[in-house]
């Protein structure tokens, strides 16, 4: 059986020959625009991952404080609220210091606040209030492709209220 035919050009070469670097070069000019989109879905993905990991930390130190029974004017619901927030955040790296201050690797990434103030709905019960921020454009947990760290926001936060049991 004979195959096809190939077709040729004017001066006797086959076109095959003639486009074997076409593809070399489309591949070129598509790589790097596949590159950046893989680095923004996954910068994307994982700045999205933290910022739900920060929501359940604060709601886990909120619910930590608010059935941690102690004396008033005790530091035990905020303490135990601070490890609860840093069980949450472990997996990132990020620490919730009795400072008030969120740090990875030693150096401050955002605020943490722990605190306990009189409810808003006018009784007398005590809320704990846990607020975490990360300035996350200045601090990313993962190195951003060039030019797509502009696009990632510039903080990442959450604030939760909870009764506190007395």
């Amino acid at each position: 059986m004979v195959g096809p035919r190939q077709a040729r050009t004017d001066d006797g070469r086959s076109r095959r020959r003639r486009d074997d670097g076409a593809a070399a070069v489309e591949f070129a000019l598509v790589l790097p625009i596949f590159v950046a989109l893989l680095f923004g879905v996954i910068s994307y993905g994982w700045m999205l991952s933290y910022r739900q990991g920060i929501s359940q930390a604060a709601a886990e130190g909120a619910r930590a404080m608010a059935v941690s029974v102690s004396p008033t004017g005790s530091t035990v619901p905020a303490d135990r609220a601070r490890a609860a927030i840093n069980r949450s955040l472990a997996s990132y790296g990020v620490t919730c210091t009795s400072a008030g201050t969120l740090t990875r690797n030693g150096a401050t990434v955002g605020t943490c606040g722990v605190t306990t103030t009189a409810c808003t709905t006018g009784s007398t019960v005590q809320c704990a209030r846990i607020a975490i921020s990360h300035n996350y454009r200045a601090n990313p947990l993962i190195p951003s492709f060039p030019g797509l760290g502009i696009t990632l926001p510039t903080t990442i936060g959450y604030t939760t209220t909870s009764e506190v049991s007395s």
